[in-house]
Order: structure tokens, then sequence, then C-alpha cells
């Protein structure tokens, strides 16, 4: 994940920045730069790579100024060069964004034809051009970023200092974390912005939470906070507690929480390491294997990570005709397995240390497969042990019950199944467009199905009395219903089983009665008619239905319902991302209900790293 911080004082602020940077190396990058104002003009310095190459330009090169914006960066739009290193700049703005501008090939269109000249191949040049040809036009830098603000369709959080106004920064955000930070007031003060508390901590420790929506003007010793709607409104100041070994939970009030909500951006951040907008296509990281060659694929994972595995064997027979066996990673080596020559072996974990996975990686490595992993963490030992390194950008996940890894594991999974079938000769560059198209679309689909938080808080106390919850789904919601269960089981302690809604009636609906809520997940589409006739029968049993669909499915079949879920409508392809929400955000707020510890429920730990 990118990092951003900011800093507007009396005194020079290029070491602090870099200082600010190396805070945030954790979160993964390959380029990073700073831009200060210095003399009226826009000093920036950048350089690929590790910060060191920074410090190193610097040290050249240096950069004065008591006010400036530093970031490291990990590319998404354009390879990881100097000239896409942010901070980007125009004669009159520059700015560091974190998140992802979905609509920037229209903006930059636009800007172009208005004969403005771009020098990076990222996303993010074009807020630097939008917001500079208003303050050409005469716009004060409040106005010029109020004008521009709800122009961007995405993810993001920005920091934005202005040539001829020294004294000023202005920041934003929208699904992507900012902080103010208030620094000492002695000689007329000092004020910070940054990705998290973590970032400003040796600073300061009197934190301002920036909320969804909300923009700031940022001066010496004062920070002027609006809102979504552009209302002046006031934001606590609260004490950050941050270290160098801290991650904070921000305005949230767990973990799981924090990371439910994190999922637009995160998502986003991935689909961005493996697509390339600029012509709609696949790209993975090098590899020295011929993909096309793959005969069989064996998935191995535990727990939330074997689901995401689930889904993507729909995906990977689907386009690329590949056949997929899958296997819980505690019980795979116990069966002695046949592992065919050619074939290719893919691990998912969110730790890259769960033991059972490891040992299972081990096994198929001696049997000769070829070993592919997806993992959370790139320095893990999977990722070391790995032939394909395919590492997702969730950030560190804190809460034991798995949420935006899941989320970001899917995305990896699709666009590597696309990649396949390309590679394949199964699909050609218009189907796989196609694919890529609807994978963007994910995060704004996300951010819709976040929407409906506070309805499902709303119907949680119907859930929280029952001893016993089932999930039904159909296809690639079969494996939901799954992960809907465990969510259920792993922070509220209810007993919860998914199944697939065919199988019903072979055997769990004999469990149905009036205490026993089942919740069915059913997008519209192709299987909806076959899965409400089995939420028929489970009602004509006395059972409570909870139908999470769209507006065409809630329509068909909502009526009679104990509750309703409405999410957006979306492409199947990326269904198993957005259904995920709510089964998340039921489990979380069930969990609430009853009282249990949600970031640390009983029994579990975050990483399982013995067999």
């Amino acid at each position: 994940m990118c990092g951003i911080i900011g800093i507007v004082s009396g005194t020079a602020v290029a070491d602090r920045l870099v200082d600010g940077l190396r805070r945030m190396e954790y979160r993964g990058y390959d380029s990073a730069g700073i831009c200060v104002i210095h003399d009226g003009a826009l000093v920036r310095r950048r350089a690929e790579g590790k910060l060191a190459n920074l410090v190193s330009v610097l040290r050249d090169d240096p950069a004065d100024g008591v006010i400036g914006i530093a970031h490291t960066r990990w590319a998404t739009h354009g390879a990881p060069t100097a000239s896409n290193a942010h901070p980007h700049a125009t004669s009159e703005v520059a700015i560091v964004h974190n998140g992802i501008i979905e609509n920037f090939k229209e903006l930059r269109a636009e800007l172009a034809g208005e004969g403005r000249a771009f020098e990076s191949e990222t996303d993010s040049e074009v807020v630097a051009h939008l917001i500079s040809s208003r303050i050409e036009a005469g716009d004060t830098p409040q106005d010029a970023v109020r004008a521009v603000l709800p122009r961007l369709r995405g993810a993001f959080a920005l920091a934005i200092t202005f040539r001829a106004h020294p004294d000023l920064l202005i920041g934003a955000r929208l699904g992507s974390p900012l902080v103010v930070g208030h620094g000492a007031s002695e000689n007329g003060g000092e004020m910070f912005l940054g990705s998290d508390a973590l970032a400003l901590a040796p600073l300061t420790q009197r934190i301002t939470y920036l909320e969804e929506g909300d923009w700031v003007i940022v001066r010496r010793g004062s920070a002027q906070i609006f809102d979504a709607q552009g209302r002046e409104t006031v934001r606590a100041v609260q004490p950050s507690g941050a270290s160098a070994a801290a991650v904070e939970k921000g305005n949230y009030r767990h973990f799981m929480q924090k990371e439910i909500f994190e999922q637009p951006t995160v998502v986003a951040q991935t689909l961005s390491s493996y697509l390339r907008r600029e012509d709609n296509s696949v790209a993975l990281p090098q590899f020295d294997f011929d993909i096309s060659n793959v005969r069989r694929l064996t998935i191995v994972a535990c727990g939330t990570s074997y689901y995401a595995g689930m889904v993507a064997k729909y995906w990977f027979e689907q386009f690329a005709r590949v056949p997929v066996d899958i296997d819980v990673a505690s019980e795979f080596r116990y069966r002695e397995p046949v592992l065919e020559e050619g074939g290719l072996a893919l691990f998912i974990s969110q730790s890259g240390e769960t033991a059972d996975t490891l040992a299972a990686l081990r096994h198929c490595k001696s049997e000769g497969q070829v070993i592919a992993v997806v993992v959370n963490v790139p320095t893990s030992t999977m990722a070391r042990e790995a032939d394909l390194l395919l590492p997702t950008h969730a950030g560190p996940e804190i809460g034991v019950a798995s949420t935006k890894a899941f989320t970001c594991q899917l995305a990896v999974l699709a666009a590597l199944a696309a990649h396949m079938a390309v590679k394949k000769g199964l699909l050609d560059r218009k189907a796989e467009a196609e694919i890529v198209g609807h994978l963007l679309e994910a995060p704004a689909a996300l951010n819709a199905a976040l929407h409906h938080d506070d309805d499902i808080a709303a119907m949680a106390p119907l859930i929280a009395p029952a001893r016993d919850v089932l999930y039904l789904g159909r296809g690639q919601d079969y494996p939901l219903a799954l992960e809907g269960a465990l969510k259920l089981k792993e922070i509220s302690y209810i007993h919860a089983e998914g199944y697939a809604s065919g199988e019903m009636k072979h055997g769990p609906i004999a469990l149905i009665d009036d205490d026993v809520p089942v919740v069915v997940i059913a997008p519209s589409g192709p299987l909806f008619e076959k899965t409400v006739s089995n939420m028929e029968e489970v009602r004509a049993r006395g059972g409570k239905v909870v139908l999470i669909s769209d507006a065409t499915g809630l329509e068909q079949a909502g009526e009679g319902c104990l509750a309703t879920i409405e999410m957006p409508v979306v492409h199947p392809l990326i269904a198993p991302l957005v259904y995920a929400i709510p089964v998340q955000l039921l489990a979380y707020h069930v969990a609430l209900v009853k009282g249990t510890d949600v970031d640390q429920p009983r029994n579990l730990a975050k990483s399982v790293t013995v067999e």
C-alpha cells in the first residue's frame, strides 16, 4: 500500500518527510519522492526503487522548504520509474495520491483535448491537472479542490500543495485513509497529513481521523475540515498511541470493521498490480515456466483461503478449461494425491506461514510440481519458496477473521484464471478486455455494498438469538455460503453451516424449523430460479429466510422473508467479491449484539503455525 506524509511548518521539512516515508516502508513500494515549495517554486525529488535511492538524490541535490509532501508508491498505473513516482506536479500544483481514479481515462482525454501534456502513465496525474486548470482559471485552492473532488470516481487519499500558497496543504479522503496530525504550537505551530497515525508517530501524538468523504485545509496551527457535502465540520483530536510497532483502528470500533471497509481500496490496489488499464489486459509478474502447458491445477489452502480457492476452481475450469483439484491443506498429503507431470500447485495463504499449507507446498515441490502462491506477506516463507509469487496488497490484516485478505485473494485468482485462458488461446483480446473491464468494476461495487451497513446492523438482532444458522448458495455462491457460515461461527460462536442449495433436500432440511434462520445468497441470473425453489422448500417448513440478492432478485422473491439485503447488480465474475461484504457485515453485527470479542475470538489465532 502506498504511503503519504505532508508537513507544513516553520522549519525545514525534507528530512522529516523522508523519515515519515521510512516508517511506511512496511506497506511495500517501488519508488518514492518528495516535493517542497522553495522561493516560489515547486521543487521535486523522486527516485525509483528503495528509499535509499531518494536519500542519495537529496544528498546530491537538496530540496529546501518549510512545507512539503512525500509518497512511497507501489506501481499500479505505469511501471515503477522515476517519472511515474509521486508527487505529480504542474507548474502550480503538486499532489500525492493513494488509491485508484477509476475514470482517469475519460478525465485524461478531456484534459489532453484542452492541450495539457502528461509526463507519466499514472491515473494520479490527472488530479494535479484538474486542480491546476481551475487554479489557472482564477479559483482559490479551496474552490479548485471543492470543484474537482466530485469528479473523481474511485478510492483516494490526497495531499496537495500549491506553488503560490507556501503556507497551505489540502488533504482529502474517499475509501482510503488519511489523518491530520496536530503539532506543537510554538513559533506559529506546525501540522501534518499522513496515511495513518504510524506515519506521524514521532512527529505528534495528537491525531484527527478524517471520515469518509472529508477534505481538510491545513495551515500552520490549524485544520479546517469539510464533510462529503462540503459543510464545515469538527472531528475529534485524540491521542494516537502509535508507535513503530502499532497499527491503528482509526475511527473504527474494531480492526475487523476497519478491514471490511478497506476492501474497495485494497481490492483496487491489488487489481492494479495485475491489470493494465491502458489496453485492458492481464499482466502477471515474470516467471520462468510456460503456463500454457499446465495440464492440471491443484489448489491447497486452509479456512477462508480454501473458500477463495473453491471460487477460483469455477473460474479456472470455466475460462482456462483446466481440471482443478482442491484440498484442505491439513488433509492434502495424507490422501497420497496423484500429482501429474506438468501440473501447477497453487497455495493460498494470508500470512504465508500456515504450517499445514507450507507442508503441502513442500510435498508438491518434492513431487516436481510448479509452485505458485497467493499470499499477503511477500517476505513470508511460502513466498520465498514459490516459483511464481502472486502477492495480494491487502496490507496488514489484524482481525483474526479474514475479510480483506479474502477479497484480495479472489481478485488475484480471477486475474490468474484469465491470464491462463489467454495463454492457452481460449480468450481473444476482446474477451480478455471484457473480463478485465468487469474486474475493474469491483471496487465501486464493493463501495456500493458497504452502503448497506446500517441495514445489516438493524437486522442483526433477528439472527443473534439463534443457536443454529444455515447458509445456502449455488455455483460460485456455494463457497460464499461456506464462508458466511465460517465468519458467523468464528466471531459470534453461533453454530452455522453452509450448503449447496440443491443439497438442502438431501439431509440438512431435517434441521429446518422456525428457530433456524437460513441465509440465502442468490444474485439474479441463470441459477436464481433454482435457488428460489430451494428457498421455498425452507419456507414451507417454517424456516426464516434472509435473502441476499440484487433489486431484481428481491423483487421476485423477497416477499415474506425475515429480512432482505440488497446488493448492486454486478457481473457474475465479480459477484463473489461483492457478496462477501454482506456475509462479513452480518457476522460482525451479530457478534456485536452478542458482545463477543470480534478481533480476537476465543481459541483462534491469526496465523496457525502448527499442524
